[in-house]
């Protein structure tokens, strides 16, 4: 059902091996309750995109000025993010700097270039790669620091439902082949790539609005950011799923629903099965 992803594709590259083996505020004094919406997608369909951009970009017209939190930039690059903005006139300018991860940058580059336009901070809102596969192979500790984990209770058993829905997810997103054992010791990892998302979001609407681009997985309600979020925060946060027609379900997992046609794609799963023979 669920078209795996390409961030826990790229994770389970890494960890299968390993485990087999200051811009000012313009938020009015006023307004205490931040607007925030996260906005899911499928990485690599255009529509999508397009029908996304053209949302966000229809308010920051007509005034708003949110930040913008990106799963595409990992949250060690935020110095060299905002160096880049400072420095760049176009999307190409940041999207083409050697420490970028790779990624369809053309899908994202008109969002980026309105953060350039509109003068809205970019945020970068993942956890690495690399500190994902450290979370993988010692806990939490290994990636996290001390206060992030007591905030969220990250040193508390996960509920029981969160821990269900996050396993079939993962086991799904990597069409029903992945060994257990192995589904069983990345689920910390996506957690903690939905909470630092959370924190990104947690401390911007200190100051203004935010704006969330994630995967449609990062953003479903019964299991992605929005769960991390205070409650205060959760009452003016608006989860939008943008997914492909062939997907089936969905909308209870999204205030706000767009479907768009599926993009031609090779099947992932035949890719993935190749993975798991080497």
């Amino acid at each position: 059902m669920a078209v795996p992803t390409r961030s826990l594709f790229a994770l389970c590259a890494v960890l299968v091996a390993a485990a087999c083996s200051t811009l000012p505020a313009t938020r009015p004094a006023a307004q205490v309750a931040p607007t925030v919406w996260l906005m899911g997608e499928v990485h690599d369909n255009p529509q999508a995109h397009r029908a996304r951009y053209n949302l966000i970009a229809s308010k920051v017209k007509t005034g708003w000025r949110p930040a913008i939190a990106m799963e595409q930039f990992d949250r060690e690059h935020q110095g060299l993010l905002r160096t880049a903005q400072d420095e760049c006139k176009t999307a190409a300018c940041i999207t083409s700097r050697p420490w970028v991860e790779k990624w369809q940058w053309e899908l994202y580059e008109p969002l980026i270039q309105l953060a350039l336009d509109y003068q809205l901070p970019l945020l970068a809102a993942n956890v690495s790669r690399e500190d994902a596969n450290r979370i993988v192979k010692g806990g939490y500790t290994a990636a996290l620091d001390p206060d992030t984990i007591a905030h969220y209770e990250l040193n508390k058993p996960l509920p029981t439902a969160l821990a269900e829905q996050h396993r079939q997810n993962i086991v799904e997103g990597h069409c029903n082949m992945l060994p257990l054992q192995v589904a069983e010791k990345m689920i910390p990892a996506q957690v903690a790539r939905d909470v630092w998302m959370a924190n990104v979001i947690e401390q911007q609407a200190e100051q203004r609005d935010v704006v969330l681009i994630a995967g449609n997985g990062h953003v479903q309600k019964d299991v992605g950011v929005v769960h991390w979020l205070p409650v205060t925060l959760q009452e003016t946060t608006t989860v939008y799923g943008f997914i492909e027609n062939s997907q089936a379900g969905g909308s209870e997992q999204f205030d706000v629903l767009a479907q768009v046609p599926a993009h031609p794609r090779e099947d992932p799963c035949e890719a993935f099965k190749a993975m798991m023979k080497k």
